[in-house]
């Protein structure tokens, strides 16, 4: 499992206040928090006006770490790649199916042979209510893709996670859209989300356990990669737990047999856990709203 920090990003404006102001410490600070992490995600969004060549200032400060280049200006993560050493370990984020972009990263991809990051989505259709939708866009840009001769292995399909709280069946969708993408490619490709999306505007205080628990979700789905928030430290340990099958807790065994459930095509009714423990019932309500078998409110918890 590949895991890419997501704490740089210009949607927070103490974010955009330090990259405009060129605040090395408070960036460096960043970096520190993202060390448990493989890579970390640099969104500057369109890097224009006063982030203009932004990364050029950036990547110094951002040091040996894995990069993923995340933009809306191609031609800033053009810049970005060209500044490190490492572009063929590099994510290129993302492409859509819309044209014009999907040919300049493809292109970006193939001369760097960087990792590619392709959502499920375009201008046209925004994102598709299901995850055949969903396939018939990956579809299209995986062609794309092949006719330019880019190894399966370097692209990552991203099925696009939404707030639970907001579009509650789309999360199962997304789920489906992994195991979809890993069923239908040979050589396999690989698979992404933004993590975080899936508690965007929950109660805050929900909001690990959601994340921690469709991660275990879609990580019994295929789940290649995710771009998380670093400073969750369990969520890490549960990833890493979960890749060596090294369960610590009662509580370890269960996230296990849920990971395995989706990957099994069984059951959330079937799975076994201690109804006197707290946590572990709290693990079960998320995975039940998660997959739409229990409708989400503020306080699913205590229901």
């Amino acid at each position: 499992m590949i895991l890419i920090g997501e704490n740089i990003h210009i949607i927070s404006k103490k974010v955009r206040e330090a990259l405009e102001n060129k605040d090395e410490n408070f960036v460096k600070n960043l970096v520190k928090i993202q060390e448990n992490v493989e890579y970390i995600d640099l969104n500057v969004g369109p890097a224009r006006g006063k982030l203009d060549k932004i990364f050029e200032w950036l990547c110094p400060v951002v040091g040996d770490k894995n990069i993923s280049f995340d933009s809306t200006n191609p031609e800033a993560i053009a810049q970005g790649l060209n500044l490190v050493k490492n572009p063929q370990n590099c994510f290129i984020n993302s492409t859509t199916k819309d044209p014009d972009r999907l040919e300049r990263l493809t292109d970006l991809a193939l001369e760097f042979n960087s990792n590619l990051i392709c959502l499920a989505m375009s201008k046209e259709s925004g994102i598709p209510k299901t995850a055949d939708g969903r396939m018939e866009i990956i579809f299209e840009i995986f062609e794309k893709c092949e006719s330019k001769g880019i190894k399966n292995d370097k692209l990552f399909f991203d099925p696009l996670v939404l707030p639970v709280c907001v579009e509650q069946s789309q999360g199962v969708e997304a789920l489906n859209t992994i195991q979809m993408v890993k069923e239908s490619f040979t050589p396999p490709v690989k698979t992404i989300i933004g993590l975080s999306n899936i508690s965007n505007g929950a109660n805050p205080q929900l909001r690990p356990l959601l994340n921690r628990v469709y991660g275990v979700l879609a990580f019994g789905a295929g789940l290649d990669a995710a771009i998380i928030d670093a400073k969750d430290t369990e969520l890490i340990r549960i990833f890493n737990m979960l890749e060596k099958n090294s369960p610590q807790s009662k509580e370890d065994e269960l996230l296990i047999r849920l990971s395995d459930m989706i990957s099994e095509f069984g059951e959330l009714e079937e799975i076994r856990f201690d109804k006197n423990s707290v946590e572990q019932q709290n693990i079960i309500k998320a995975a039940g709203v998660l997959l739409n078998k229990k409708i989400y409110s503020d306080s699913f918890t205590q229901v």
